[in-house]
C-alpha cells in the first residue's frame, strides 16, 4: 500500500490503521476515518463496533487481497484509512502542573511507538517530537505504541520553536546529557518541567543543552554509557511521577 511510505503519507495527508483497538482509538480522539477494509475470514462485519460503520465505507476483501495491504501479521482484520491531523504547539492544552516529553530527532518508529506508550502510562501532557526522522503515522509507530498514538497530546516542530513555547509557557527544561549532568534522582521535578531526549548515537544537539536548566543522566552500572531511549523515557517520567505523589 503506497501509504506506508512516508513520502505517500505527506502528499496525501492519509495514513492506515491496522486493528479494531485501534481505530477505535483514533475514532475516540477524533480522527476523520475514510474506508474500513475487513477480511470476513478473520472478523465478521457484526464484530465490527457500530460507531465504526456510521457514515464509513466497510469493504470486505478476501484474504489474499487483505495479506497484501496488511503491513502487520496480526492486524485482526481490519485495516482503516484516515485523515492526518496537523500537531502544532498552539493546539495544545496544559494541566497547572505539566510534564511534557520531548525528543529531538528520533529515527526508529519502535522507539517513538514505545515512548507513547509509555507517555500515555504516566498522564504526559504533551509529547514533542523536534526536527524528526520518522512521524507519527508510520505503520511502526501505531503497532509499537498500540494505538497510544491516539492518545497522547502531540506536536511536531523544530527544536528553536519548541524551546520559546516552553519558556513561554515558564517550563524547566531538563536535557539527557552525559556532559555536566546531574544524577536523575536528586533533581527536582515537582515544578512544571519538560524531559528532553536526544538519539542514543548522538545525543542531544547543541541548542538544547544551551538552553537546559539542568543536565541530568541516569548512571550506569555496565559496561556501557547509554540505555534504549524508550527504556530511558519510562525511568524519566516514573521518577517525576514518583516525587509529584
Amino acid at each position: 500500500m503506497a501509504l506506508e511510505k512516508s513520502r505517500e503519507r505527506r502528499k496525501q495527508q492519509l495514513f492506515i490503521i491496522e486493528g479494531k483497538r485501534e481505530i477505535e482509538l483514533a475514532v475516540n480522539a477524533g480522527y476523520k476515518i475514510g474506508n474500513i477494509f475487513f477480511c470476513d475470514e478473520i472478523i465478521s462485519q457484526n464484530e465490527i463496533p457500530d460507531k465504526l460503520q456510521e457514515d464509513k465505507l466497510i469493504v470486505p476483501v478476501a484474504k489474499e487481497v487483505f495479506d497484501k495491504i496488511a503491513v502487520r501479521e496480526n492486524s485482526g482484520g481490519m485495516i482503516a484509512v484516515a485523515e492526518q491531523k496537523p500537531h502544532l504547539l498552539s493546539h495544545v492544552r496544559l494541566r497547572e502542573n505539566p510534564l511534557i516529553l520531548i525528543l529531538e530527532a528520533v529515527e526508529k518508529p519502535g522507539n517513538l511507538g514505545a515512548i507513547l506508550r509509555t507517555a500515555d502510562a504516566a498522564g504526559v501532557d504533551v509529547v514533542i517530537i523536534c526536527d524528526p526522522q520518522t512521524d507519527f503515522y508510520n505503520p511502526n509507530v501505531i503497532r509499537s505504541s498500540v494505538g497510544c498514538v491516539f492518545t497522547n497530546q502531540l506536536a511536531a516542530v523544530p527544536s528553536e520553536e519548541a524551546i520559546e513555547w516552553l519558556k513561554k509557557n515558564k517550563v524547566k527544561i531538563y536535557c539527557t546529557s552525559l556532559q555536566a549532568s546531574h544524577p536523575y534522582y536528586q533533581v527536582d521535578y515537582r515544578q512544571p518541567c519538560a524531559i528532553v531526549m536526544g538519539t542514543e548515537a548522538t545525543g542531544l544537539s547543541e541548542i538544547w543543552t544551551k538552553n537546559s536548566d539542568a543536565n541530568i543522566i541516569i548512571p550506569m552500572q555496565g559496561k556501557i554509557d547509554s540505555m534504549n531511549v524508550s527504556n530511558a523515557a519510562a525511568v524519566m517520567t516514573f521518577e517525576v511521577l514518583r516525587q509529584r505523589r
